[in-house]
């Protein structure tokens, strides 16, 4: 899988966003940046879903996060 462009319209707010895989200890992560800055993506199981992880992930907008997060895991399965 290769970089994706995804592009939403969240509440009447466009956002382009670009994901790329990348493995990491057996694990399929997901460097994605909107904005000029990069989050990283991973499964977080307590949610059951991919979620941002790191102190940048508080800068994501919760729901830019949740619909990117159901792009990425709509092309994993």
């Amino acid at each position: 899988m290769n970089t994706q462009n995804i592009e939403l319209v969240l509440d009447g707010v466009p956002y382009r966003v670009q994901a790329t895989p990348f493995e990491f200890n057996t694990e399929t992560r997901f460097r994605v940046s909107y904005n000029g800055n990069e989050y990283i993506f991973t499964w977080d199981s307590s949610l059951g879903r991919l979620a941002a992880i790191g102190d940048e992930a508080v800068d994501l907008p919760d729901n830019l996060e949740v619909a990117v997060a159901e792009k990425l895991q709509a092309k994993v399965q």
